[in-house]
């Protein structure tokens, strides 16, 4: 009998933090320990425990910032059921970039929640870049920053790939303006959302009540065709206590169609990032 855990499914969102083989960046402004602690060992047992086939590995400005040989080794040794974000210098070449993307990465991190709207504004270059090599701009914003991107998003053609639902403040409600321009992306071809990070602009404790209008208004904009799941393992400055197993369970809960939770858990990442069993 197949059941939620053992159903299969794509992990579009998780870290690893692995100082003991890989040191982190000397400058980093949060360098994770204890239990913020997750080799690729680990989370492989995670993957087997709770049915995950495949994940997008999300190189984290914290810890390694642009120092990716955690998650090219990863990569490199994960026989091909992981794909993953860079983090990368802003002046990269687009050697570089395609020097990653043969190595497994099919986007890069833009991590504005964490480094404030004023670095990102004038990235035309380097959008461009990820444009002529299909690789995703993978963007995480929070409460009200998204507006002063549009300018910049509008003019790209890459693909976008937003982060933990917009990271919408809960207290303006669901008509306030930043939200608003990220439901009326859904209208533009080549822009996809993760359905995932609840906790992270939630104001509540588990189950999320008040974030999740939110992410039922993405989905019904966005279309189940152009949603995904993450988790976000190993929860990163969680401030109570998460859980693989549970954070599965308010996804059943949130997408009760087992076809809608089908498509976001599977169809759709397999087919944007190119996993093949």
């Amino acid at each position: 009998m197949t059941t939620l855990f053992s159903q299969p499914k794509i992990d579009c969102h998780h870290h690893l933090f692995d100082p003991g083989h890989f040191p982190y960046a000397p400058d980093s402004a949060y360098q994770p320990a204890g239990h913020e602690l997750a080799t690729l060992a680990h989370y492989r047992a995670v993957m087997q425990a709770y049915g995950i086939r495949h994940s997008l590995i999300v190189g984290p400005t914290s810890g390694y910032n642009t120092d990716n040989r955690c998650l090219l080794a990863a990569l490199a040794g994960g026989e091909g059921r992981h794909k993953g974000i860079a983090v990368v210098p802003f002046d990269s070449s687009s050697e570089s970039l395609a020097q990653l993307q043969t190595q497994g990465v099919v986007g890069i991190a833009l991590n504005v929640a964490m480094l404030g709207v004023a670095p990102f504004l004038q990235l035309d270059r380097l959008m461009a870049q990820l444009a002529e090599l299909g690789l995703y701009a993978q963007i995480q914003v929070q409460d009200d920053q998204l507006p002063a991107l549009l300018p910049l998003l509008r003019r790209s053609r890459a693909r976008l790939l937003f982060d933990h639902s917009g990271r919408p403040d809960v207290d303006a409600g669901l008509e306030q303006p930043a939200f608003q321009a990220l439901l009326q992306l859904a209208e533009r071809e080549h822009v996809y959302m993760k359905l995932s990070g609840l906790a992270k602009f939630s104001r509540q404790h588990y189950p999320f009540a008040d974030a999740q209008p939110y992410v039922q208004a993405l989905l019904a904009a966005y279309g189940a065709e152009k949603c995904m799941w993450g988790s976000d393992w190993p929860f990163l400055r969680a401030t109570e206590r998460m859980d693989m197993g549970t954070l599965l369970m308010l996804c059943e809960s949130l997408f009760p169609d087992a076809q809608t939770r089908q498509q976001i858990l599977w169809h759709t990442p397999q087919r944007l990032f190119g996993f093949t069993d």
